[in-house]
């Protein structure tokens, strides 16, 4: 059952989502409620788990120069162990289980092309009960976040 969050639960995580950092006095004064209720407020959501205080890192920054998105078909008997493997991997950004041409998609961070070739013949090739895989490779990123933005219902 989703959770229910008002406009001010939402006006907060857009603002925590625009600048992490940001104090309660400073979402206080930009929403006009006290510093108590964004204190009380955003404790809760933690406290619910609805939202995480994460550090996005930015790839590039870091020295990986080359991110892809890899498709990949699995036996249907080996979706969910080949998820968790790939879930462990540390070049990997985000690990989904879908529908429709592939069973799992990856998005992994790597140094360079000859890297993402060691990793997809190494890795994620030898799985268990994968089939194939696509790799699209990632030319310029235009926007990059840390979950969905959201807007007031």
């Amino acid at each position: 059952m989703p959770v229910q969050l008002d406009d001010l639960d939402r006006k907060i995580i857009v603002e925590l989502q625009r600048d992490g950092r940001a104090s309660h006095a400073q979402m206080a004064r930009e929403l006009e409620v006290s510093e108590g209720t964004i204190r009380r407020r955003l404790g809760r959501l933690l406290q619910e788990e609805i939202i995480r205080v994460v550090a996005v890192a930015e790839p590039t920054k870091l020295g990986y120069h080359t991110s892809a998105l890899v498709g990949l078909q699995v036996d249907p008997s080996q979706v969910e162990a080949a998820a968790g493997q790939l879930a462990q991997l540390a070049e990997a950004e985000y690990v989904a289980i879908t529908t429709g041409s592939y069973d799992l998609f990856i998005w992994v961070h790597v140094a360079s092309a000859a890297e993402l070739a060691v990793l997809l013949h190494t890795k994620v090739g030898v799985i268990p009960g994968v089939r194939h895989t696509e790799t699209f490779v990632n030319l310029e990123t235009r926007k990059r976040v840390a979950g969905p933005l959201l807007a007031p219902p």
